[in-house]
């Protein structure tokens, strides 16, 4: 008598055939995009200790509490799946002592990651994400930047009928009164919440803007809305995220319900969604989490990030042929380094649109994230192996020529053609 059949783990799939070759090609746009931003590939342990995501995503959230997977080892160690990935990128910034590096560390990876969920299309309790993180710099242009690099990801791919969501939720000060006042009216409604929402009010009460259980969404449409609550630099930083994204031409919509499934989350939050998918309608998203290398033991280091799931980007892209695939290369080098010359605020925009039309032609294209000084900031570029630098200043746009030696003033709007020019000519 023939025995049973060995299977996959419910929740799990083989990649086989055409599917590969489409993933392969994912990987390869995403490594083009990423790398020519200044991102550099990293993996991490599939294994991490428990402690980093009970101290990292938060002991209130779902995934902590309902969806790891969780195992002690021979030495009495608990260990865990890793269900994410922000936690385990800033682990290593910690351990790794990359606050020493040049700010910000600007990382990205592609990896398998774990969860105890109930498995449909595009939700597997194996699943894989892309995914990018920048360390050590608050500047708004760096929110701007990795929305923008996802959203051109995105569109690259073919990915159908998108929608951006975009939210603050303020820092964590200014979160501290708004709690109260939510935690208050979440009270003064309690018998018409869900359980799961009651019970996680003193925890985690702006998850009840995430309920699908119909009293609660009816308590919720009138709950007080953390955008009142925000102090003046948290909105002037996100008018700050708004007005880079306009002038990189990425629509979104304001949604003040928006919250995300993690503790760690600060300031700006994001969702790319696809009608195409039906419910499981997220494709990616993230935010800014300014405090979390401080909570895993590590220095001040503002950060913000993003991670989009494979098989989602697969069911919603069109854009994924087996012909578009690539394999192991070097690293393209950098083409341009947009400078400022001048006041940060009022040049930050012509800085951030020079970079998007350096990288809309085919350029690999950064911009300086840290607030440096100018010499600082050409130093940097040196140390990048920039091959021209465009100064960008009050009334002009000086185009130097890092190998050359030579430097031009230009039209800010020619930069990008001379460059080509020269890049061309090579």
């Amino acid at each position: 008598m023939a025995e049973a059949k060995v299977k996959a783990p419910r929740g799990t799939f083989d990649v086989l055939g055409e599917e590969s070759s489409r993933r392969s090609a994912l990987e390869a746009r995403a490594r083009s995009i990423l790398e020519g931003a200044g991102y550099e590939r990293i993996e991490t342990p599939v294994f991490e200790a428990t402690e980093l995501f009970a101290r990292g995503v938060g002991e209130s959230t779902d995934i902590v509490r309902k969806e790891m997977f969780t195992l002690e080892d021979q030495a009495g160690r608990s260990l865990t799946l890793r269900p994410e990935g922000t936690a385990p990128v800033c682990r290593a910034y910690v351990e790794h002592g990359m606050h020493k590096r040049r700010q910000p560390v600007k990382l990205w990876y592609l990896s398998c990651f774990f969860r105890r969920e109930r498995a449909q299309a595009g939700r597997y309790r194996q699943f894989w994400q892309v995914g990018a993180e920048a360390i050590g710099s608050e500047d708004p242009a760096v929110d701007a930047e990795a929305i923008s690099l996802l959203a051109t990801l995105l569109a690259e791919l073919d990915v159908r009928d998108l929608r951006l969501r975009l939210s603050s939720l303020g820092s964590l000060a200014s979160r501290r009164e708004y709690r109260e006042r939510l935690q208050a009216y979440l009270h003064a409604n309690e018998a018409s919440l869900s359980e799961d929402v009651r019970s996680r009010i003193e925890l985690n009460p702006l998850r009840a803007f995430d309920s699908d259980h119909p009293g609660t969404q009816s308590v919720m449409r009138g709950a007080p809305l953390l955008r009142e609550h925000l102090s003046q630099d948290d909105a002037e930083h996100f008018a700050h995220v708004c007005e880079l994204l306009d002038v990189a031409g990425v629509a979104y919509e304001l949604d003040p319900t928006l919250v995300r499934g993690l503790d760690y989350y600060t300031r700006t939050v994001f969702e790319f969604t696809s009608d195409a998918l039906g419910a499981q309608s997220g494709v990616g998203g993230g935010g800014r989490y300014d405090g979390l290398v401080e909570q895993l033991g590590g220095p001040a280091a503002p950060g913000m990030g993003w991670a989009a799931g494979i098989e989602r980007i697969m069911l919603a892209g069109d854009g994924l042929g087996a012909g578009r695939g690539g394999g192991a290369h070097a690293p393209k080098p950098l083409e341009l380094f947009v400078a400022l010359d001048g006041p940060r605020e009022e040049l930050r925009g012509a800085a951030f649109g020079l970079v998007g039309q350096a990288r809309s032609a085919g350029l690999t294209a950064q911009l300086d994230l840290a607030g440096r000084s100018l010499k600082g900031q050409l130093g940097h570029a040196d140390a990048l192996g920039a091959r021209f630098v465009a100064i960008v200043g009050d009334a002009r746009t000086v185009l130097k020529d890092m190998q050359g030696g030579g430097q031009q003033e230009l039209a800010t709007n020619t930069v990008v053609h001379q460059v080509l020019r020269a890049h061309h000519a090579i």
